[in-house]
């Protein structure tokens, strides 16, 4: 698993996480910059799950691989289904979801870091 590709995912979960609480914090709706933000996030979840399935088919990955690809298919899922509910609701609450999924993809890519160094 590629940490440098792990950090940017991180790090662009949160940043996203922030923004969407600013805005969900002003009570406005879901804007453009949100949804260009969590498609590039999308992206780098992909490219970060072509390199563990690639290092995975190359022999390497942790014992549990039933579990690390759990995490790698619902990491791929969130960020299109919290822009569909988001795009649904136009209210604040749909910020505050887009909030929910840029904090749970940070979670959940910091616990892949976890289980494939063996620590968790």
């Amino acid at each position: 698993m590629n940490t440098t590709v792990s950090t940017i995912v991180i790090a662009g979960a949160l940043l996203l996480m922030l923004a969407s609480l600013i805005v969900a914090i002003r009570n406005r709706p879901m804007g453009m910059v949100l949804l260009v933000g969590f498609a590039l996030l999308e992206v780098a979840v992909l490219v970060q799950a072509g390199f563990v399935i690639a290092a995975v088919a190359g022999g390497a990955g942790p014992d549990e691989k039933a579990t690390l690809f759990g995490y790698l298919g619902g990491q791929v899922l969130i960020p299109p289904a919290g822009v569909f509910l988001a795009l649904a609701e136009r209210s604040r609450w749909g910020p505050a979801i887009l909030t929910v999924a840029g904090f749970a993809i940070a979670v959940m890519t910091a616990r892949l870091l976890q289980i494939w160094q063996g620590t968790a």
